[in-house]
């Protein structure tokens, strides 16, 4: 069985090396080895995100001089003729890195770690030179960042550290060109769809990656994530309906469940005090506060429910990221939905009792009541609809090189929709019923309405709150109870819906342009660039913090379509011989910006809570930092500097500074040394710091040193 270790593969690839020189003697095959190794260790100590296994996870994370990275690889580069003026090349990719978590330590198909990473024919084809077979385009030069290079996607597990042309994904394309009249040149291509790889966007979270975004956080993450935190805010409500049904709300049977509480709410019940002594719950101005008793039921589960004895499965245990706890104490609680939410009850504030009813189910077996379940689904791009595009250059006698580009594709960067459905994947219908009260303990909600958004925000202006039900084209609604049949008798509803979540992707029209101009200032070289892109048909994630405030999850996380144009200015000046210096300023502007505004009253007098809808920032949007807001327009500013050095100039130094809008950093200086013509020693320092809510300073606690070695089998 093959062995995956580092070692073995760098041995293998080095006995192979004579092998594959016989059979290049023999067949006519070039064949190269490189053999590499990078090792990089953090500079800081503490926790990445995604790094915690539950609330109360007090770890450190990883100490400075941890190794991030212990990568040892050999590529193996293949050339041969295929008979006329047709040639092809092939890169094999043996790689494992030992401090990598599971699922990026070796091979993964269409990553930087595939095992065939190239493999194409060059051949001349009715008067074009076409390029057959997996392979790299690329399109845009802009320093540290990728505009117009679109037509491959892109492995972020190093972020953009590493070399553009190793996070690429090389994917399988026809790629055609051709001189069109004296000075022009045009390119077609026909490729595979496939998506940019980003870690931790997957069910399995990839806990421990040094990489993960806040904003993949809050989809998977194990305690921040909506995958994981749904099942538990579920278990919660399955407490309450249970609890409600066993007589903690009435002090007996309650055939009808939460439902006689339609209309009290998160907020209602976390915000006020509540009489606990006499084994019913009942509102008390000198009683318990009602975020302890929110806090209590939420992590340590009804222990009274029929069925369970002692610990409460539905209990959330401090694990998932429910309420703003300090500690594990009954009073450990910092409840603050009016000004700095940082927990899911605190954003669900205006949900209603009722609505909990929806999220939980009843099982018959046992007499107990449980929560509904998250399910990941990936909806695959059709094979026979492909990725098509082409670029026309030319220049003109004063020396401006110019292009015109436009790609039709799917778009790198998927979509992450929310939706329920029943066990047979069906989608169902969310209602968003008025509350009515029939009596002032108990109300219903009303099932002749479905509100819009706008009616049922004006609904809560009014003092009536809004409750959520899920039902299927049948009419049949999902939930612990019925609510079609309140009637005391317990009339169990369809069971709970699961909480689906739909990896899926959509077309993009990309129409970019890019231009160069070299000139000569007082003797000094210095090259003016730029390149632009319009993304028609896009998307953006918006945010709704009023259907979050009233449970309406689907609707509340949604992505739409927006329109972005994207550019970069840059200057290139050679100085001091040889010293280059490159400056940049590029700026994504969102052409369908959301920023409505707005506050809404809760049940607890004059306190209120964010209902703002929103385009979110999809990079660092978290729970700790109030779902964070995009910028409408975002700016970036580059520096960057190259110089060779050394006896012969065998050496290069680089170094890119890039400022973001916000606050961020992001600084990395490389060297290279070539000792001789097989063995090349490098060394990289990567530094991120600044706001820790910016897309580059998020990741300061991966801040990391990287040494490596080169040897070349020709």
């Amino acid at each position: 069985m093959f062995k995956r270790s580092p070692a073995y593969l760098a041995i293998a690839a080095a006995l192979a090396a004579p092998m594959m020189s016989e059979a290049r003697d023999l067949g006519g095959i070039d064949v190269s080895v490189i053999l590499k190794n990078e090792t990089a260790a953090y500079i800081h100590d503490g926790p990445k995100t995604g790094d915690a296994s539950s609330m109360l996870d007090n770890s450190s994370g990883h100490d400075a001089g941890d190794l991030m990275k212990f990568e040892n690889s050999a590529n193996v580069y293949l050339n041969g003729k295929v008979g006329g003026d047709a040639t092809w090349h092939g890169q094999l990719n043996l790689i494992y890195d030992t401090e990598a978590i599971d699922g990026y330590k070796g091979h993964k198909v269409y990553t930087q770690n595939d095992y065939i990473r190239e493999l194409y024919v060059d051949t001349p084809l009715g008067g074009w030179d076409a390029r057959l077979g997996k392979q790299q385009v690329v399109w845009g030069t802009a320093d540290g960042i990728k505009l117009l290079d679109i037509i491959n996607p892109t492995d972020f597990r190093e972020l953009n550290q590493n070399s553009m042309e190793d996070s690429r994904i090389p994917i399988w394309m026809a790629n055609l060109e051709r001189n069109v009249g004296e000075r022009g040149n045009i390119q077609l291509i026909v490729a595979q769809p496939e998506e940019n790889k980003i870690p931790g966007l997957n069910p399995d979270s990839d806990s421990g990656h040094p990489f993960i975004m806040k904003g993949v956080d809050t989809i998977t993450g194990k305690v921040n994530g909506f995958y994981s935190i749904a099942p538990a805010l579920s278990n919660v409500a399955a407490t309450f309906t249970g609890a409600a049904v066993n007589g903690a709300f009435t002090g007996g049977f309650n055939g009808d469940g939460l439902n006689p509480f339609a209309a009290l709410t998160v907020e209602g019940f976390a915000g006020q005090n509540w009489d606990t002594t006499g084994g019913v719950l009942t509102p008390d101005p000198n009683g318990v506060p009602g975020q302890y008793l929110l806090n209590n039921f939420a992590q340590n589960g009804f222990t009274g429910q029929p069925g369970y004895v002692g610990v409460d499965p539905n209990g959330n245990y401090n694990v998932t990221n429910l309420m703003p706890i300090t500690g594990s104490g009954f009073f450990d609680v910092n409840w603050a939905p009016s000004t700095n939410p940082t927990s899911a009850f605190e954003y669900m504030s205006n949900a209603t009792f009722a609505t909990f009813n929806t999220f939980s189910t009843f099982d018959p077996t046992t007499g107990s009541f449980t929560g509904t379940k998250t399910r990941w689904k990936k909806e695959d791009k059709d094979l026979f609809d492909p990725n098509m595009g082409f670029r026309f250059r030319s220049y003109t006698d004063g020396g401006l090189n110019w292009t015109v580009n436009y790609f039709y594709h799917y778009s790198a960067n998927p979509d992450i929709d929310l939706d329920w459905v029943n066990d047979s994947g069906q989608k169902l219908t969310v209602q968003r019923a008025a509350t009515a009260f029939v009596s002032p303990t108990q109300g219903v909600p009303d099932l002749s309405t479905n509100l819009t958004r706008d009616q049922a925000r004006a609904n809560w202006n009014l003092g009536n709150p809004t409750t959520i039900l899920v039902h299927d084209g049948s009419g049949n609604y999902y939930g612990a109870l019925d609510p079609t049949a309140i009637d005391g008798n317990f009339t169990p509803g369809m069971g709970a819906p699961t909480l689906q979540f739909t990896e899926s992707f959509h077309r993009v029209h990309s129409i970019g342009s890019s231009f160069d101009y070299a000139l000569d200032l007082a003797d000094v070289p210095v090259v003016l660039r730029g390149e632009f892109l319009y993304d028609k048909d896009d998307r953006q994630p918006v945010i709704d913090k009023y259907l979050l405030s009233i449970g309406d999850l689907t609707n509340a996380l949604r992505m739409e379509e927006a329109d972005y144009f994207k550019y970069v200015l840059g200057v290139d000046v050679t100085v001091m011989t040889n010293l280059l210096v490159s400056g940049q300023f590029i700026q994504f502007r969102n052409l369908d910006y959301v920023d409505k505004r707005d506050r809404c009253y809760t049940q607890i007098p004059g306190v209120t809570v964010d209902c703002s809808r929103y385009t979110g920032d999809f990079s660092t949007l978290s729970l700790s930092n109030g779902l964070q807001k995009a910028q409408k327009n975002k700016e970036f500013y580059s520096l960057f500097f190259s110089k060779p050095f050394g006896e012969s100039q065998l050496g290069r130094w680089n170094n890119i500074t890039i400022f973001e809008e916000g606050g961020g950093w992001w600084n990395r200086f490389d060297l290279e040394y070539s000792f001789t013509d097989q063995f090349i020693m490098s060394g990289e320092l990567n530094l991120y710091w600044g706001d820790e809510n910016t897309t580059f300073g998020q990741f300061e606690k991966s801040s990391s040193i990287q040494v490596g070695l080169k040897y070349i089998i020709d």
